[in-house]
């Protein structure tokens, strides 16, 4: 069996030719052949693609760092076996890295942040004191 090579395309996106004298073709229109290649060689089945990443901002990083240490206290279940396992030492990191935010942005906060903060941790760690029982 024979492995099917990928390969890549090279294409020339600069104004003039060899001679110096500009091109004929408009990079605007070279850059649509380029994505409609790159759009053929993608895979079509769309079932696999990942979902939509959240949009970047300081809320959605402390959303990340609950859902972590969730996951390490047990309350949220693997996504690939299903099992719901424990490892207290990362929850705690999970939850003291949520800590230390919060200290080194004391001041800097929008208020809904702040509150966003405060709940988030006081729910961490009732759950983590409960895990650990």
């Amino acid at each position: 069996m024979a492995e099917e090579e990928k390969g890549f395309i090279i294409k020339d996106k600069r104004s003039f030719d060899e001679k110096g004298d500009l091109k004929n073709e408009k990079p605007q229109e070279e850059e649509k052949k380029v994505k409609e290649e790159m759009e053929k060689q993608a895979p079509e089945d769309e079932a696999e693609s990942p979902p939509p990443l959240p949009e970047v901002n300081f809320t959605s990083l402390v959303f990340s760092l609950s859902s972590s240490a969730l996951f390490h206290c047990g309350e949220i279940a693997d996504p690939q076996t299903g099992e719901r396992n424990k490892d207290l030492p990362l929850a705690k990191h999970a939850i003291d890295t949520i800590a230390m935010l919060k200290e080194k942005t004391e001041g800097n906060l929008l208020e809904e942040e702040q509150k966003f903060m405060d709940n988030v941790l006081t729910d961490l760690r009732w759950r983590y004191v409960k895990a650990k029982e």
